[in-house]
C-alpha cells in the first residue's frame, strides 16, 4: 500500500489541498523507511525455507544483485557496511538487492533442535533458483563472501545461464584436506566456537590487534540465540567438497576474486585465481582490508565493483563518471600474460571524462 502511495505522488500533476500534501509526504516518508530497512520475505524451496531482504523496485529489466554471508555473519552485518557506502549508492539505485540467509542463520533465527540434520552446502546452492522464481528474476550479479562465495560458486556451476557476474571474496574452492581437518579438529577441542569463526573471518593481525570490529563480532556470536545453528552451518562448510574447477571447466560469466593481504584466505583466493579463466577473471588483493574487506575498505570495493558493473555494460558512462569523480585514490593495477611477462598501470579515478574498466584478465593490487 505504501508503495502504490508513493508512485502516486511521484505521479501527480494536480495540485494539492494541504491536508492531501501532508498525507502523501507522510505515505513518501514511510516507503523510504521500508525501502531503506528492505522487505522480509520468507521463500520455500524444495529444501526448506529461506529468508530473504530484497532492497528496491523489483524490476526486472536488470538483473538482481543476490548476495550470500559468510558464517557467523547473517546478511545485515556481512552486506550493510557496503551496499549502505554513499558512494554504492549510484549502485545500489539502479538494481534491485536480493540479501539471502543460510538457513536458521538470520538474526533472531530460532534455534534448531538436537539432531537436526543441517543442509550441505550443495542442497543450499540448490535453493537459490527458487528465490530467483519467487521474485521473478531470470538472471543475477552474485556477491558472496567465504562460505557463501561457495555456496553461489556451486549454483552459478549448476545454472550458468541464470548468472551474469560473480563477486567472490575470500573463496575457497578446495575441500578440506587431512592436515585441515586435523587442525580443526584440534581446534575444536582447545577453542571455543566464536573463537573459531572469528579465526576464520579475520586476520591474525585483527585477531592479536583485538580490533573493534573484532570485538563487535565476538560479542554478536557469543549472544546470537541461534548459536546452535551457527554451529551447523559451520561443520557443513568444513565438510564442502572441492569445486573441481580449472581452464578448461570453469565459470562461464565474468569474476571478480577478492582478498584481502594477510587474509585467512589469501593463499585459496591465489590458487582459485590460476585456475580460472584469465580473459574473464579479475583478481584484486586489498591492502590494510583485513579478513573482511566489504566492511574495512567499503570505498576500495565499491570502486571495483562499479569497474565490474561497468565491464558488463550495465551502468552508463555518465554516471560512473560522477560517482569516480568523488574519489581521488588510485588503483595500482598489473597483468600477466600466459603468467610470465607482465607490466603496470595507474588508473587514476579522479580523471575527467568517461572512464573504461580495467581488462577482467588484469590483477589488481589495491593500497591507499
Amino acid at each position: 500500500m505504501t508503495t502504490e502511495m508513493q508512485e502516486i505522488a511521484i505521479t501527480e500533476e494536480k495540485p494539492l489541498l494541504t491536508g492531501q500534501a501532508d498525507s502523501t509526504k507522510d505515505a513518501e516518508l514511510a516507503a523510504r523507511i521500508l525501502l531503506d530497512q528492505g522487505q522480509e520475505h520468507s521463500v520455500e524451496t524444495p529444501h526448506g525455507v529461506l529468508h530473504v531482504t530484497l532492497h528496491g523496485t523489483r524490476t526486472t529489466r536488470r538483473p538482481a544483485i543476490l548476495t550470500f554471508h559468510d558464517v557467523g555473519l547473517d546478511s545485515k552485518s556481512c552486506f550493510s557496511t557496503l551496499f549502505k557506502f554513499e558512494e554504492m549508492q549510484e549502485i545500489v539505485k539502479n538494481f534491485t538487492l536480493i540479501h539471502v540467509d543460510a538457513p536458521g542463520q538470520e538474526e533472531g533465527a530460532a534455534a534448531y533442535p538436537a539432531g537436526y540434520q543441517y543442509p550441505s552446502m550443495e542442497t543450499i546452492a540448490e535453493m537459490i533458483p527458487a528465490v530467483l522464481q519467487f521474485f521473478n528474476f531470470r538472471t543475477v550479479i552474485g556477491v558472496g563472501v567465504g562460505a557463501g562465495a561457495y555456496i553461489l560458486s556451486k549454483f552459478t556451476l549448476a545454472n550458468p545461464d541464470s548468472v551474469e557476474g560473480l563477486v567472490l571474496i575470500n573463496i575457497d574452492t578446495n575441500a578440506r584436506g587431512w592436515i585441515d581437518w586435523a587442525a580443526q579438529k584440534l581446534s575444536s577441542v582447545t577453542s571455543s566456537l566464536t573463537e573459531q569463526i572469528l579465526s576464520h573471518l579475520f586476520s591474525q593481525e585483527e585477531l592479536s590487534s583485538n580490533t573493534d570490529l573484532v570485538q563487535s563480532h565476538r560479542d554478536r556470536i557469543n549472544k546470537a540465540s541461534n548459536g546452535v545453528n551457527i554451529e551447523l552451518l559451520w561443520k557443513t562448510y568444513n565438510s564442502r567438497r572441492d569445486l573441481n574447477i580449472d581452464r578448461n571447466s570453469t565459470f562461464k560469466c565474468p569474476v571478480m576474486l577478492v582478498v584481502g593481504d594477510q587474509a585467512p584466505y589469501e593463499d585459496a583466493a591465489v590458487e582459485c585465481n590460476s585456475k580460472m579463466d584469465p580473459t574473464t577473471t579479475s583478481f584484486l588483493k586489498m591492502a590494510d582490508a583485513g579478513g573482511l574487506p566489504q566492511l574495512t575498505q567499503p570505498a576500495k570495493l565499491t570502486e571495483a565493483f562499479k569497474y565490474f558493473i561497468q565491464g558488463m555494460g550495465y551502468m552508463a558512462s555518465s554516471c560512473m563518471t560522477r560517482l569516480s569523480r568523488s574519489r581521488t585514490t588510485s588503483l595500482s593495477s598489473s597483468y600477466s600474460m600466459d603468467g610470465s611477462r607482465s607490466r603496470s598501470r595507474t588508473l587514476s579515478q579522479g580523471s575527467q571524462g568517461g572512464q573504461m574498466p580495467p581488462s577482467p584478465s588484469q590483477t589488481m593490487e589495491v593500497s591507499c
